[in-house]
């Protein structure tokens, strides 16, 4: 128990506010923006720790570099340098990593933790607030639990930042909530700080399914659904931007759905579309154009394959999955070799997890995604197969410049495998979360547990 109490006491400590690297702005709130407040704002806080040099590692920086015997130093939240050799300064906790690998923090797009906690019963299940087809007004974060006890998993596999998005029941589900992946008491203390809101849109069968006795029925309902939101949400950017350009009488009455999709046109809040079809993706593509936004993801696109030029052109990403198909009508025609070949046509590949469990092995679902496409005679380096979970949905949440790399200056969130990640025996040893420890597979006392197993599961370092 007294190691249990010390790992919450280490989580709330409260160090340095200011993530490493350069975070693009939260997204204006509209009116909310008049009285300089951001409603329900980011209190996460970097948790302080020593400086810490890894040595002898191979390092994979997912920025076109492997250092074969490399070292890394950690310090005050940030990558300080990657080079073959460096000098501990003082007070550095020094890791010997020899025959072990080092890689950015995984990032997952698609998570639904803490909307969809453990156990799985009604009472959890807070993903989808299927009462409308439209229902940009809600937030994920309002429903995110962060006792939920997937999120030590998650961390254990090497993931330091999801996206916790609603679910697919509606065409416009609501506001993801993208998180640093630590212990935490409320879903503001993990909140990544700068990070834009995305859009959970959802095409095809699950809209037209849930809805089809009061709302769309067919793929042409739901079409028209997005379709007649965008025009209302258009409506009201053009009464508040003008109140904003000449501040007459009062200003408009806010309207919580219509100020999402408004933050859409502006460009502020990130459109996260659910979507399996080709047809439908080439369809959305042109719902943006005709609305004026971008389409920052396409999620499982299991035939992104077949528009990839379409995808390269309006540099829009394809979070897709390595071989998880056929479960329903509009998934039957996936290939294993999707994400390479988005690769090959220059389009933006990520590798998501959709899943409590997939989430655990991202890094070996990445490596099924990689030799799928090498059998099929496309060429995919390590450095690009490891992009398709690090930097490149670093940049499907608009966070590049800060995560996603080994690259000095940015965020260091690292993690330290037993073996090469693309591995099915590679374990994540340590993980570090803005340059904390927050997982140690060596060390009972830094493998983080929620609140809800207590009593259910034996403390750390514990026998039953």
């Amino acid at each position: 128990m007294k190691s249990l109490l010390a790992l919450f006491a280490v989580a709330l400590a409260a160090g340095c506010a200011t993530a490493g690297g350069t975070a693009p702005a939260p997204a204006p709130m509209t009116a909310a923006s008049d009285t300089g407040r951001v409603p329900y704002a980011s209190t996460y806080a970097r948790h302080p720790a020593p400086p810490v040099l890894i040595r002898h590692a191979t390092i994979l920086t997912a920025a076109g570099t492997e250092l074969p015997a490399g070292a890394i130093l950690l310090r005050e939240g940030r990558i300080v340098a990657v080079a073959p050799e460096l000098e501990a300064p003082p007070g550095a906790v020094i890791v010997d990593a020899r025959g072990q690998y080092v890689t950015p923090g995984l990032i997952d797009t698609h998570s639904h933790l803490g909307v969809y906690s453990a156990p799985g019963t009604a009472a959890e299940s807070d993903g989808n607030e299927a009462t409308n087809p439209v229902t940009a007004e809600v937030w994920a974060e309002h429903s995110f639990w962060p006792q939920d006890p997937q999120i030590p998993l998650a961390i254990a596999g090497g993931i330091t930042t999801i996206q916790a998005l609603p679910g697919s029941a509606n065409l416009i589900g609501g506001r993801s909530a993208v998180l640093k992946l630590v212990p935490a008491r409320t879903v503001q203390e993990m909140k990544f700080p700068g990070a834009r809101y995305g859009l959970k849109m959802a095409c095809g069968e699950n809209p037209k399914r849930v809805y089809r006795t009061r709302g769309p029925s067919t793929r042409m309902g739901n079409m028209a659904g997005y379709r007649a939101a965008f025009l209302e949400g258009q409506h009201y950017q053009r009464r508040w931007d003008a109140w904003q350009r000449e501040r007459k009488g009062e200003p408009p009455p806010r309207n919580l759905r219509h100020e999402t999709l408004a933050e859409v046109l502006r460009g502020t809040i990130y459109v996260q579309n659910h979507c399996y079809r080709a047809d439908e993706m080439a369809q959305m593509l042109d719902l943006a154009r005709e609305f004026g936004f971008t389409i920052r993801s396409f999620h499982h696109a299991v035939e992104a394959y077949k528009v990839a030029d379409l995808l390269a052109a309006a540099g829009t990403a394809a979070s897709v999955w390595a071989d998880w198909w056929g479960f329903k009508e509009e998934a039957m025609d996936g290939i294993q070799e999707n994400a390479a070949l988005l690769q090959q046509a220059g389009a933006r590949a990520v590798i998501h997890s959709d899943s409590p469990s997939g989430i655990q092995r991202l890094n070996q679902e990445a490596a099924k995604a990689m030799y799928a496409g090498r059998r099929a005679g496309i060429t995919v380096t390590p450095d690009q197969a490891l992009r398709w979970i690090t930097a490149n949905p670093a940049w499907v949440l608009g966070l590049d410049s800060v995560v996603g790399t080994l690259e000095p200056g940015k965020m260091a969130d690292v993690v330290v495998w037993s073996a090469d990640p693309f591995s099915v025996y590679a374990q994540a040893v340590r993980v570090y979360n803005d340059g904390w420890l927050v997982y140690d597979r060596a060390d009972p006392t830094r493998q983080p547990r929620t609140d809800f197993e207590l009593g259910q599961v034996p403390a750390p370092g514990r026998d039953r």
